[in-house]
């Protein structure tokens, strides 16, 4: 059952989808609608919280209190220019934190609550979990969870955080072009070989908050991302906002009508635009657009058409084609280098975008994927690799790191103090190693070079403590590992103290780790492990290394020419002590007391949210008894000649009594009330059901005694008449058989005249379970007799070889020699 439990989650800003990975191939589950898309919506009532589908369904009318677009507010502060743009797309209540974060209001439970994205993200996750669990009947912990690629440092671990908060064990924070790139890839058949040209593939992925392209390369076995290109605020709800915008001005013009005054309103004119913009790909003819009782209780039209549509929104489209135009830039392709060009993500259906990338790649786009679950699929492929419970085709996936990182220090000596460490789409995951020569404890800062979608280029600050001059007071060499985890982070994963080096000349150095240049499931298993924790935030190893003997040049590079000559003249090893240094790190995501904070919280409200599911059921389960046994028992119905005319009026007015008692006081009462009810009831309604279910049984089971009799007699008859079937049976075993069936008869008889007499209303005077126990009785004498086996006829010896004449000899005298013998 463990590799049942192999999921990838695709993460959405409208939708998320789950994949599972099972022997026979990738799945999506569906959710507890049926549903393979689950939206990212999260809302609250006074009592609990409603989770996906139930919260989109209720976004109306409850609008105030139901979160979406939580996604594109991770990891990011309140200040940030791009949350106060989105914040205009909001209904519900968002401010600042004390700690410059973002923080949603939200009424709960009656009380006033504020959850940051982080949370609410958790709580979406925390659904899909739960549905995953129950599809696959086991429990969720390992996953892989789809992230966009444009993602900065403080995103991903937020992103973390948040799947920490639900309880998920997340193997893998990956790209979702990545993943795309996989789900195409792992299953083609029809590869270059390794020492081929490899076959690049162009995935577009435009959804419905961004536009993501990637350029890959593919060979037998592996892919390699070659360069990304996305625009993070560029998707289907631009295009929606547009339409809705370009509606607006119309309804002000004709209805003197304006829906941005009105919040629910607008909402509404955006859910109706996304159809029509829907039914626009598959319809150039013009559509129409009717909302009733839209604002001040008017009903409101309009109309639209392809055309328009491209019109209106000529500015996205111009988006969309800057962004599809430097992805040939970043991967240094050309048309005609690119074999194909494959589209996911809704908003790809668009005839205006597929145009616009023949136009840029010179190819029609392929629809080889399933555009809305294909991420899920490549995620849980890739969970499948890195999880040791299934076996997968070997792949090997080399991802990038989208932005240009540069690490920055105190200078010293004549230091430079700044250096590029990972160049705009270096390879992923990724190590270097640096050297430095201090005297002291010190700090390292990383920074993105680029400009990235994210107001600062701040990644994180790492401390290394315990540095300390050497006996002589000369500095100590250092090294740092630098690392691109499998999850993007970037993070100081390392430090390492070398004692007793030789003199020299450089004071910083660089090293590239030949290791885990290239990921995959297959490869990398022990590095996953390793990299789960170097997730960004406060955490540092704590294992120290023991001393061991290394090679010189393993360690150094571009030292002194003498020192490396007297070192070959004299050994060509030196024995040297390294110990692992203690780290303190300031990073973006929460830190560990928080997220334990977060988790308790998260727990409750789960447990709330079971209680209330339970108080519920509760509820409905006495609701339904109440409707479904008044009905029975009225005139005509099934159980109305069950039961006594008074007794009827009575249970009829207690029946109607509860129905009210459930809409009045009764409506927010605590389960156990409800379940208290419902027994009560039960002890009235059940006998009347009973007494109905005897009814209907019981013609059976006389009529199946009745048979019993009747073939006990024909038994009897055939013995009488010399049937050879029964002629081993003796008189006294004939008698027997003949009394057992006549006191049988005489039983039925009489329960068939009191049944007869019997009011329907009252218990019977024989139930359908004695009469079925009289039945076996008959069977349990009359059978043993009737199925008696015959006695074996004893076979005759072969012939005597003394019988001059060579006949057998005669029975009797067989049996004699026989009896001789013995």
């Amino acid at each position: 059952m463990a590799a049942m439990s192999v999921i990838g989650i695709d993460f959405g800003n409208e939708s998320c989808y789950i994949a599972v990975a099972k022997a026979g191939g990738i799945e999506t589950i569906a959710n507890d609608y049926s549903l393979r898309g689950t939206p990212s919506c999260v809302a609250f009532s006074p009592k609990n919280r409603i989770l996906g589908v139930a919260a989109k369904n209720q976004m109306v009318t409850n609008m105030k209190s139901t979160v979406f677009g939580f996604k594109r507010l991770l990891g990011r502060k309140f200040s940030d220019p791009y949350v106060q743009k989105e914040l205009k797309h909001f209904p519900y209540k968002v401010e600042p934190r004390p700690d410059g974060g973002i923080g949603i209001r939200i009424n709960y439970l009656g009380e006033d609550n504020v959850f940051s994205p982080e949370q609410i993200t958790a709580m979406l996750f925390t659904k899909l979990k739960e549905s995953a669990a129950i599809a696959l009947q086991t429990p969720i912990n390992d996953c892989v969870i789809s992230v966009p690629s444009y993602f900065t440092n403080a995103e991903r671990n937020a992103l973390f955080d948040a799947a920490a908060i639900a309880g998920l064990n997340v193997l893998r924070l990956m790209n979702e072009t990545t993943a795309t790139a996989l789900a195409y890839g792992i299953y083609k058949q029809d590869l270059p070989a390794p020492e081929e040209k490899s076959r690049n593939v162009v995935f577009v992925d435009f959804g419905h908050a961004s536009l993501q392209v990637a350029a890959c390369a593919f060979n037998k076995g592996k892919l390699r991302i070659l360069a990304t290109s996305c625009d993070a605020s560029c998707g289907g709800r631009d295009i929606d906002s547009a339409l809705a915008e370009y509606f607006c001005q119309d309804f002000i013009t004709r209805y003197k009508l304006d829906p941005k005054k009105n919040q629910r309103a607008y909402l509404r004119l955006l859910q109706e635009v996304e159809k029509i913009k829907k039914q626009m790909s598959a319809n150039s003819t013009k559509l129409p657009l009717n909302i009733e009782c839209f604002m001040e209780e008017r009903d409101v039209t309009g109309d639209m058409q392809r055309t328009q549509m491209e019109q209106i929104c000529a500015e996205t489209f111009s988006r969309i084609e800057r962004t599809l135009k430097n992805i040939l830039h970043n991967a240094k392709l050309r048309p005609e280098d690119i074999s194909s060009v494959e589209i996911v993500g809704g908003s790809t259906r668009i005839p205006a975008v597929k145009a616009l990338m023949e136009q840029v790649f010179g190819k029609v786009p392929s629809t080889t994927l399933n555009q809305d679950e294909a991420v899920a699929r490549g995620c849980a492929l890739q969970c499948a690799m890195l999880s040791p419970a299934v076996r997968v085709r070997e792949f090997n996936v080399t991802d990038v790191q989208p932005y240009a990182v540069r690490l920055a220090w105190d200078a010293d000596r004549g230091e430079d103090g700044d250096m590029e460490v990972f160049p705009a789409f270096h390879a992923a995951p990724f190590s270097k190693m640096l050297t430095f020569y201090r005297r002291e404890p010190f700090s390292v800062s990383a920074y993105y070079s680029d400009e990235v979608p994210y107001p600062d280029t701040f990644i994180g600050q790492w401390h290394i403590k315990d540095v300390q001059p050497t006996p002589e007071g000369e500095s100590q060499k250092v090294k740092l590992k630098v690392r691109v985890n499998i999850h993007g982070i970037i993070t100081v994963a390392s430090a390492s103290l070398v004692e007793k080096k030789p003199d020299a000349q450089e004071n910083v150095e660089m090293e590239n780790s030949n290791e885990n240049v290239q990921a995959s499931g297959q490869e990398l298993p022990m590095d996953t492990n390793q990299e789960k924790q170097e997730n960004g935030q406060e955490e540092v190893r704590e294992e120290q290394k023991q001393s061991w003997t290394q090679r010189v040049g393993q360690w150094l590079i571009g030292e002194g020419n003498d020192d490396k000559k007297d070192k070959k003249d004299k050994s060509k090893k030196v024995i040297v002590k390294t110990i692992e240094l203690p780290i303190e790190a300031r990073t973006h995501g929460f830190t560990q007391t928080e997220l334990n904070s977060y988790l308790e919280q998260e727990g409750k409200m789960q447990a709330q949210d079971r209680q209330e599911k339970e108080r519920a059921d509760a509820r409905n389960a006495l609701e339904e008894y109440v409707y479904e046994l008044r009905g029975k028992v009225s005139e005509g119905d099934t159980l109305h000649d069950f039961i006594a005319e008074d007794l009827r009026s009575r249970l009829v007015e207690k029946l109607d009594g509860l129905e009210q008692w459930l809409y009045d006081e009764g409506e927010d009462e605590k389960r156990q009330v409800y379940s208290d009810k419902l027994t009560e009831l039960r002890t009235e309604g059940e006998p009347i059901k009973q007494r109905r279910l005897e009814f209907e049984l019981r013609p059976g089971a006389l009529d199946d005694f009745a048979l019993s009799i009747q073939l006990t007699n024909k038994a009897v008859d055939q013995y009488r008449s010399g049937e050879a079937r029964y002629a081993h049976l003796t008189e006294a075993e004939i008698a027997k058989v003949c009394e057992a069936s006549k006191n049988a008869l005489n039983w039925l008889e009489t329960a068939r005249q009191a049944l007869a007499r019997a009011p329907l209303h009252q218990a019977p005077p024989y139930t359908t379970h004695q009469i079925r126990q009289e039945r076996q009785s008959l069977e349990n004498i009359v059978n043993p007799i009737l199925s008696k086996p015959k006695p074996k006829e004893k076979t005759p010896p072969p012939a005597s070889n003394t019988a001059g004449d060579g006949q057998a000899p005669a029975p009797e005298q067989t049996t004699q020699e026989q009896m001789d013998v013995d």
